[in-house]
């Protein structure tokens, strides 16, 4: 017999979804024959499957150690080589760790550097999220036995080559209400990036974006066909040297590329965006500063007015230093960075 008493991260869940995580390779219909016979119950009574768990109930499992462990996959040995890679892979990651820029109970705000992935896009990856979990393994902020039922991850995601802020719940409660915000669009996210060209002033621009999947590019169209969403993109030149300009970009929508093909569309790709830019002159950008990739910065994140669980960041603006190539090539460009922004 097992116990599973009901923490703040199990809570708010119903209990079949809570009994498919910790009984991952058991059939539904197994867990709902355990609940019928009893084998399987809430606070000491029968349990349905349906109820809605609350932070100090317990859950009991009356199952040999044997039917849980063969359930749970704790016994596999592919689960086994693939955690001992895993703890492998991250040791050489290690230290290329986000630095963090903010954290509490319930979230964490980090600085992805270029080249890190947002989530794994196969299982041999090595993503934010996987140091997300490694960091908080590590710190004790969760434990082995806590994934079992609870998966911290980020809320918004970021291109491979894109650098800045990720947003992470560590709780449940602050990865659901953390996602909502940016579901719903209240917290407001701004971008730096060098384009080519001279931009005399801002603008805030819209169209429609539509994705070819066989060649992970968008383009931008003025009129909606099948399949293609809206985007708006609103944009401020910070500074410029007559042959590139510093945007601050306010992403209001947040789509594939949408950035990268929405300023490319209007004549000014970014530098260093060898799929949507100006080849020409990011050749020769990538000889002088060994630049193969878009220079784009997700620097400053602000946050709505909120008395709920995340009523500590209510209102709070939060920024990101840049990568040290993006700040070399800014300052040698002579491009004059948003005053108050640090660099690493």
């Amino acid at each position: 017999m097992q116990e599973i008493h009901i923490s703040g991260n199990e809570a708010g869940q119903r209990l079949d979804k809570l009994l498919g995580k910790f009984l991952s390779d058991a059939p539904k219909s197994f867990l709902y024959k355990m609940m019928r016979k009893k084998n399987i119950t809430l606070n000491g009574k029968k349990a349905e499957g349906s109820e809605k768990l609350k932070e100090g109930d317990c859950v009991k499992l009356f199952l040999s150690d044997e039917t849980i462990a063969k359930f749970s996959g704790t016994v596999s040995d592919t689960a086994k080589a693939e955690q001992r890679v895993r703890q492998a892979a991250y040791r050489e990651v290690k230290k290329q760790m986000p630095e963090i820029l903010y954290e509490d109970e319930n979230i964490l705000l980090f600085n992805k550097q270029p080249g890190l992935l947002s989530q794994r896009a196969k299982p041999s990856d090595i993503s934010a999220v996987d140091c997300l979990i490694a960091y908080l393994l590590e710190t004790g902020a969760l434990t082995p036995e806590m994934l079992r039922t609870f998966r911290p991850s980020v809320c918004n995601r970021l291109d491979r080559n894109t650098s800045g802020i990720l947003a992470a719940g560590k709780s449940l409660a602050g990865l659901q209400e953390l996602s909502l915000f940016f579901k719903e669009r209240s917290i407001e996210k701004y971008y730096l990036c060098p384009v080519i060209g001279h931009v005399e002033q801002g603008e805030r621009i819209a169209g429609y974006l539509q994705k070819n999947s066989k060649t992970n590019r968008v383009q931008v169209q003025e009129i909606s066909c099948e399949k293609s969403a809206r985007i708006e993109t609103e944009y401020h030149p910070v500074s410029g040297n007559g042959r590139l300009t510093l945007l601050e970009v306010h992403l209001i929508t947040g789509k594939t590329h949408q950035i990268r093909a929405h300023l490319a569309s209007i004549g000014h790709p970014l530098l260093g965006d060898f799929k949507y830019g100006n080849l020409g002159v990011n050749e020769r950008y990538k000889k002088q500063y060994g630049l193969e990739a878009q220079l784009l910065h997700a620097y400053r994140l602000r946050m709505p007015e909120t008395d709920g669980v995340l009523k500590n960041i209510s209102g709070r603006e939060f920024q990101a230093p840049l990568p040290d190539l993006f700040a070399r090539i800014c300052k040698e460009e002579k491009l004059t960075l948003p005053e108050g922004l640090e660099t690493r």
